[in-house]
Formats: structure tokens, C-alpha cells, sequence
């Protein structure tokens, strides 16, 4: 008998003490200072910009924007791009492009030629050929549909 209950007693004190602590970690997140989307893009430029950085560097700066729900602006697409020719990585330029072109998502139409247009000059300057370019915006083997003959 005295055995049940403790055990019961138990399982009271644990679950009202995760219930407390997962509270506490909710408010905690909470505190902080915000930063604002100019702040964000100039975080994100100096860390493309910084001298020294090298591929996996930019890998892991390019990863974690492409992994937040966003999409980047053309400042830092462009910083991005800087990057990748600073350490002559033209395959990891095309990836960025291809990356930045998902995150549009079903915005596509409207924001990747917009992103083009303003990224065009810099892509021109570095010789970095845009995606539709080099033909990857079209699937290389796809065959024909059947119900289109």
C-alpha cells in the first residue's frame, strides 16, 4: 500500500515538475532583442564578406539561410556570390542560384525573375552563368509525355 502510493506521488511531482520546466523554456525563449531585416542582411553580408573564409565556411553560412523561411535578399545572395568567387567555386555560385530559386516556392513566377534582375549585373561581372543558361531549369533526360504526340 505504501509502496503505490509513493510510486503515485512520484509520478505527481515529475509531472508537474516537466510541465514547470518546459514553461519556464517557453518564456525564456521569448526574451531577447529582435533584430530587424536590415540588421539580418547586414549579419549576413559581412559574414560572406569577411576575408579569409573559405568553402566550408560559406557552405554553412548558405545552409543555414537557405534552412530558414526566408528568402534571401539580393544583398546577400549577391555577398554569396562574391564568396564563391573569392574562393573560385563556381559549381557552389550555381548551387547558391538553385537554392535561392527553391526558396521562392510557389512565388516563383514573381520573385525568382525579380532576384534575377537585380543580381544580373553582379552574376555578369563575376562570369557566373545564371541557371536557365546553362539549360538546369529544364530536366536533362526527361522524355517526352506520351499524351502530348
Amino acid at each position: 500500500m505504501l509502496s503505490i502510493t509513493a510510486r503515485n506521488l512520484a509520478c505527481a511531482l515529475r509531472g508537474s515538475l516537466v510541465g514547470t520546466s518546459s514553461r519556464v523554456a517557453a518564456v525564456r525563449c521569448l526574451h531577447g532583442t529582435e533584430e530587424s531585416a536590415e540588421e539580418f542582411d547586414k549579419r549576413y553580408e559581412k559574414y560572406f564578406s569577411r576575408d579569409g573564409i573559405d568553402g566550408w565556411e560559406i557552405r554553412k553560412g548558405m545552409n543555414d539561410l537557405l534552412g530558414m523561411d526566408l528568402v534571401p535578399s539580393p544583398k546577400i545572395i549577391e555577398a554569396g556570390l562574391r564568396a564563391t568567387r573569392r574562393v573560385n567555386d563556381i559549381a557552389l555560385a550555381i548551387r547558391w542560384l538553385e537554392g535561392c530559386k527553391d526558396k521562392c516556392g510557389d512565388q516563383k513566377a514573381t520573385l525568382y525573375p525579380y532576384l534575377l534582375e537585380k543580381i544580373t549585373p553582379t552574376l555578369q561581372e563575376l562570369g557566373i552563368p545564371t541557371i536557365e543558361e546553362l539549360g538546369y531549369d529544364k530536366p536533362e533526360l526527361a522524355l517526352k509525355s506520351v499524351y502530348d504526340a
